[in-house]
Parts: structure tokens; sequence; C-alpha cells
């Protein structure tokens, strides 16, 4: 057995009991395991047998083959865990041989596994009141993650590495369980940026009296992104792509720029946002704020049963609206009348999913209408073409300002300051242990009062509607559920209490809440989901950007709870712990509309509609690429158009916005008899799904 083990570089040796484990390394591999027995003999303590281990296996050897073994080794060690009396009895026998043993630190349960594994104040680490190697470390963790569910990727790697910096197992098993220890949980800083900018005094403005006394009864100089913006032509009528973080003031740039052009016969304001929501918090502001000045309306969605999209006045100053609020007007052909600024907020929608497409098309038919008009009497008050119509979009997250702006035909404004620092934290818990930790944090942040004065509240981020309200009624001090699901005037209610200081948080969709103004100091993701979808790093960060502002607050914090293994849906193939590294690590995605099938002629039947003979162009000035020849072909299958014609079928199509699927599953349906608001209920329940 020598013979095969040759020169042993470490013999280690560790006693349970009366038995001592042996381990003989070389070149850093265990060659030989084995388990030796003592007796004692008149010369002192002596091998008597030795049992090598094969496997599961023991294979009995001569004795002496351990001090072979000891005599052929460059260094004899004795682990620390060895009983006092057994040390004693094996250096005593190895002095009988003349060899020396050194006693050392060392992993025990390595050690019972006859591993040499020493370890030293950098690598040992704590657990329960002993010692243990980094390896055994981790899968002790491991075997804690087995009770959480699975943990892959990113979250394991982030863990592992929080125990060798902290060195304390139970400090990261109790982070598992919701422990918001904030050296643990702590993932990054993003720090306050501040560009320098020379700011742009109000009173240099020469804007409409209206709306500059307006200007300067508020503020003595701009932000630094609007002074950019009106050093490069904002007040002047040139189309800007402005990006910039939440809370830096963009859209006061859309304001100036179209309200001036309003006050001076220039046409009027469109702002468009992409949800009701936003659309009425703005319609709401813009009442509050300029209604002595202009006329305000609202445009919103109408409804696949009822068309009630006629309750807004097209001859008001500034026309409020969601993005489907005004495309379905372009699509039902109502006069917008004379457009001078056409305002986008939330540009990056172009690069989601279900709504990029529409976004897209709305912008083309749009500028389309700006150059065109849609009646004569329209036409007749307009001065000219696409260069009477001022284009702002407006953005917090691109990740590619340069190419959009130039697909956009716009001047890129892009300010990166950020005006407060974001703490961003991470914690692993399941959904039940999810909402004890967001009471905590809740509690601790409308505890602490800010230098300004201000207490600390919290938007708590879910995937639906029943988890707000579930959220809500288990946290200790006031708060809310707020979605698209309460009426306007509760919604009202709350955002008003949020804003007096009265509600320490608010519990809110994803969906809802990325653009609605909440002042909060602080941020937690109760899901890294929307709906049944997990958020892309646009949303995310747009979403994380809602902590912290520069009048309230001197540090945002955002926490990331995450459920290890966990998913909201089944046809989510990654898990909320492989998301979440994803989404705090992840580069900002390029905004690009991507056209499938379905979408194709979604758009392409819609433009044919505004445009008539002018589809194929409209289709061409769209951001994305829209297979023409393609959707055409499929428009004529299904019967939609009649050359260059909407059919009445196709005219109903584009004017319920809805899908080819969505249109022949409600055909199906009123030739079978069926009554139409069950088909419309099948047809939102298939969208839920």
């Amino acid at each position: 057995m020598s013979q095969q083990v040759g020169q042993v570089d470490t013999l280690f040796c560790h006693a349970e009991g009366e038995d001592v484990r042996v381990a003989a390394v070389r070149d850093g591999q265990r060659r030989l395991h084995a388990v030796l027995e003592l007796k004692e003999t008149d010369a002192g303590p002596r091998p008597a047998r030795l049992r090598v281990k094969q496997g599961t296996d023991e294979q009995p050897r001569p004795p002496d083959l351990f001090v072979e073994l000891a005599r052929s080794a460059a260094r004899i060690r004795i682990s620390q865990q060895t009983p006092r009396r057994m040390r004693d009895r094996l250096r005593e026998m190895l002095d009988a041989y003349q060899l020396e043993a050194k006693v050392v630190r060392t992993c025990r349960f390595c050690a019972g596994e006859g591993r040499y594994s020493p370890i030293t104040s950098e690598t040992a680490i704590a657990a329960d009141d002993e010692h243990i190697c980094p390896d055994c470390a981790k899968a002790e963790l491991d075997r804690e993650l087995a009770y959480q569910g699975e943990m892959t990727g990113s979250a394991r790697d982030r863990l592992y590495d929080l125990l060798l910096e902290v060195q304390d197992l139970e400090r990261i098993t109790n982070l598992l369980k919701g422990d918001l220890d904030p050296d643990l949980t702590k993932f990054d800083e993003i720090s306050a940026t501040v560009d320098e900018v020379d700011p742009v005094r109000v009173d240099s403005l020469t804007l409409h009296p209206g709306i500059q006394s307006h200007l300067e009864s508020r503020f003595d100089e701009l932000l630094p992104v609007q002074s950019l913006a009106v050093e490069h032509g904002a007040t002047e009528g040139r189309d800007q792509l402005v990006v910039s973080a939440t809370a830096t003031g963009k859209t006061l740039i859309g304001e100036m720029a179209g309200l001036d052009r309003a006050l001076n016969g220039k046409g009027k304001l469109l702002f468009l946002v992409p949800l009701v929501a936003l659309a009425n918090q703005k319609y709401e502001a813009f009442q509050e704020r300029y209604g002595d000045i202009v006329d305000v309306s609202l445009r919103v969605g109408a409804s696949r049963i009822t068309d009630d999209g006629d309750r807004f006045d097209p001859g008001a100053d500034v026309i409020v609206g969601t993005y489907e609020g005004i495309d379905h007007a372009l699509r039902t052909g109502k006069d917008l009348g004379n457009v001078g600024t056409v305002v986008i907020d939330e540009v990056h929608t172009l690069g989601e999913d279900e709504r990029g497409h529409r976004l897209d098309g709305l912008i083309s038919r749009l500028k389309y209408y700006c150059e065109r008009g849609t009646t004569a009497s329209s036409r007749s008050k307009r001065a000219g073409g696409a260069g009477d119509t001022q284009w702002v979009y407006l953005s917090a997250t691109v990740g590619n300002p340069g190419q959009l702006a130039d697909q956009l035909g716009a001047q890129l404004i892009e300010f990166e300051e950020r005006p407060v620092p974001i703490e961003r934290h991470v914690t692993f818990a399941d959904a039940r242990e999810k909402v004890r930790i967001e009471n905590k944090l809740v509690r601790r942040a409308f505890d602490t009062k800010s230098s300004k004065g201000y207490r600390g509240q919290t938007i708590v981020f879910t995937n639906s509607r029943r988890r707000c309200h579930e959220i809500s009624r288990k946290l200790a001090y006031d708060s809310a559920p707020y979605h698209a699901g309460l009426d306007h005037k509760r919604r009202k209610r709350v955002e008003g209490q949020f804003a007096d200081q009265e509600l320490a948080a608010v519990v809110t969709t994803a969906a809802l809440a990325a653009g609605v103004d909440f002042p909060a100091s602080q941020v937690v993701f109760d899901s890294l989901a929307m709906g049944i979808e997990w958020l892309t790093v646009q949303e995310f960060h747009q979403m994380l950007g809602r902590a912290g502002r520069p009048d309230y607050h001197d540090k945002g914090r955002v926490y990331v709870l995450v459920e290890p293994d966990g998913v909201y849906h089944s046809s989510q193939e990654m898990t909320e712990d492989e998301v979440a590294f994803k989404l705090l690590k992840g580069e900002m995605e390029h905004v690009v509309t991507r056209y499938d099938e379905g979408a194709a002629v979604e758009e392409t039947l819609a433009n044919v509609v505004v445009g008539g003979k002018a589809a194929k162009r409209l289709n061409e000035r769209m951001v994305g690429e829209a297979p023409t020849k393609h959707a055409l072909g499929k428009l004529l299958e299904y019967g939609f158009i009649d050359g260059l014609e909407p059919t009445p079928l196709g005219r109903a199509v584009t004017r319920h916005f809805l899908s080819p699927d969505e249109a022949f599953l409600m055909l199906d349906g009123v030739r079978a008899g069926r009554d139409p608001y069950d088909i419309v209920a099948d047809m939102e329940l298939r969208d839920e799904k």
C-alpha cells in the first residue's frame, strides 16, 4: 500500500472517540483514507489495527503501514478538534518513532470525512459554536436553500460571495429568513450625480406673457435638463427627444413649448401618456396650474362596447390623452383641430411587446394627420406641413438614445444627473414572509424624517390587484391599494393622502404606478413581475427611479424581495432569483419596436383606415420594420381591406383595436348568436391569460 501511495506531503490525523481518521495527502489530493485503532503497550500507545476505506468498504491492512506512511510524510498534522487525551496519545506514539506532529485548526466537517482542510482567520466560517471551511459552509447553505426552494445562478453566487465576505453562516441563513441586516442586503448604491449646466434664468425667456408669468411666479431658474432643452431650441419649435432620470424636470419642457405655441395661436398642445391613471393625473395638474390661461380637455381610451370617446372638447387649447384615446380618435376620423405641439411621455413604451407597435403606429398616423388633416375645415386652419407641429418625446430610460432620436427625427437632449443617491438592497423571502418584511420597511421609513422635514414614504410594487389589497390590509401603518380597478375618485383621494403624508405607503401594480407621481423615499418590489410577465430592465429602472426626490429626501432606498425558485405563472421560464440579478446587473435595453404578423396586420390596417393610399408611406415612417407587403396580403385574405380601402369589417376591427385573432373570435361568437357582453367578457379573460 505504501508503494501505491508513495511520497506523502501531509499525513493528517483526526480522532473521534477512540478511532483516528487518517488521510494521506499528495499534490492536494487525498491518496489514502483509513481508520487507525491504537493499543496500549508497556512502551506506550502503538498502532493496533488499520482499516483502509475504499468507498463504503473497509480493507484491513497491517498497522505498520501507518508508521511507514508517517515516516514518508513531509509533515504530520493533528486536528485541533481531536480531544486532548487522544492528541496526547498520538503525539506520544509518534515521539516513539522520532516523528513530530503539529496541531492545526481544521474544518471538523472535513476532518470527520477524512479530508485535510486547514482553516485560517481569513477562511474560517462561523457556524454555530465552531468554524468550518468555505466548502462545507457552502454545503450547509445549500441545505438551507433546499428548504427555501431551489435557487439558481446569480442569486446563489451572491449568497456565496456574502458568506465569504462576512464569514458567518448564521447571518446568511438569517438573510434567507428575511433579516434586514443592511450590511448584507445592500447590493450597491447609485451615486447622486450633478452635471455642470449653466441654468437659464426664467426671466430671460421670451414666452407668451400667460405662460411666462406662470413660470416666473414658480421659479427663478430652470433646472439643468430644462436649461439644456431651451438652449437647444425647445421653445423655438425644435423636435426633441429628452432623456433624463425621474424627477429631473422633463415634463416642464413639453409644457413650456406647447403652451407657448398654443397661446401664440400656433396650434394646440397634445400631451400623451400610456395609461389612463397618468392621463387623469396630468389633466388635473394642467387644470389646476394653467386652467386660468388655457382650456384643457381629456381624451382617454373608448370602451369596446360603447364608444364614449366624444366626451372631450376637440377645440380645447390642451388635450391630455392616452395613446389609445388619441389613436381611437384618428382611427374613427375625429377632428382634433390644429395641433401645434405633441408631447409623447414615456416614449420608451415603443420597446414594449404589447404596446410598442401601437405607439409606433400612433406616432406615424398622428404625423400624417398633422401634415394633412382629416377634413377640409381643419386643413384650412393649418398653416402648413410637417414643420408646423413640434414633437417632444420624453423618457427616463433609453438604452439607445442616439439611434432612437434619429429614427424619430428629433434632436437628442440627454441629461444623466441623478438628484439623490439610491441604495439598492436585496433580500430573500417567500410570499408570506415578504409581507412581514414590507411591514418592517414601511414602519422604519415612516418613523424617519429627512433633513428637509419629510417622513419616509414607500411605494410597494406587486403583480396583481388582489395582492395590492392583501399587502395593504396587513401593513401596520396607514396605507392604501392603488390600481386601475379603483374608480377615479378613490385614486385621487389616495394621491392626495400620500402627498399630504397621511399614508405611510401605497401598494400598487407595476403596470399602473410606473409613471404616477408619488414622492416616495423608498420603493419595495414585492414582485418582479408585471401580471404574468417579468419586468424588463427599462421598467425596473423606471420604477426604482421613484425612490428619492431632491426636494423631499436625502437618499432613496430600493428593496428587492426575492422568492427563491419563485414564479407567478407556468409560462415563466426564469425564476425570480434569476430575474432579480439580471435586472440589478442589466444594461439598459435598446428601445426597438418589433413586429410579429398580428402586430404588422393591426398597424397596417389602422394606417389604411387613416391614410388610405398613403398607408405604405405611414408604414415606412414607423420606427419598427413592419412587413408591409405581407401584412397587406393578410388583410386582403381576411377581408379587412379591398384594394387600399378598408371594408366595413376592417373599419370595425381597427375601431376597437382588435388583433386578427380577437376579430375572428368575436365574429365566431356573433355567428353563433352569443350575447355581445359574453363575447367581450371572453375576450377580456383571454387577454388576462
